[in-house]
């Protein structure tokens, strides 16, 4: 069962192998995976993503709610423009991180945002969790503004998830006054 998370520009919808080409374009991109944490290289060939993607949506099969990974299409036209996810962040499993990747030419068009709130308000108020982060490698001025643009406040620098110096941005409930509506959800059979 998989869920689609909507707003008022996006369609939040889970990955399918035929996204291979959708996807390339994104992850096969270093300047895309250069940012990625965990640090994932790039992607080189559709082949590859297929497989990459076979592996994810396995993985979301196997995931409660509200964790995920979803690619993120434009409403207007069902255009691919990135991808976004919610996992849980190692070395505990404890913290859920919110990461959003977009292909170069999409960027400044407010969809990180638009999908890290969407993905938040699921996690949050759909499925009662308490907080989630964003962690950000230092120089991603683009993520960390789009973490700012959420609402989220920083909660400090760490090494504590994946062994390198991140930023950290946190989004409570209660921080959930945004003026983006709300975004809808639905579970497709």
């Amino acid at each position: 069962m998989a869920t689609t998370l909507e707003s008022e520009r996006l369609i939040l919808r889970p990955w399918t192998v035929d996204d291979a080409d959708v996807a390339l374009a994104i992850y096969g991109r270093s300047d895309v995976a250069r940012w990625l944490s965990p640090a994932m290289d790039r992607v080189l060939d559709e082949e590859s993503m297929r497989l990459l993607l076979q592996q994810w949506i396995a993985e979301d099969e196997r995931s409660v709610p509200p964790l995920g990974r979803w690619a993120i299409e434009t409403r207007e036209d069902k255009h691919v423009v990135g991808g976004v996810a919610l996992l849980f962040l190692p070395p505990g499993g404890e913290d859920l991180e919110i990461g959003f990747q977009l292909v170069p030419e999409e960027w400044g068009h407010g969809y990180a945002t638009e999908a890290g709130l969407a993905v938040a308000h699921y996690a949050l108020l759909e499925h009662h969790a308490e907080e989630v982060f964003a962690v950000v490698r230092p120089g991603n001025e683009r993520a960390a503004a789009a973490a700012r643009r959420m609402g989220m406040d920083w909660a400090g620098e760490t090494e504590k998830y994946y062994q390198l110096s991140l930023e950290v941005y946190r989004l409570r409930a209660a921080d959930l006054d945004h003026p983006f509506p709300s975004p809808r959800f639905r579970t497709d059979h």
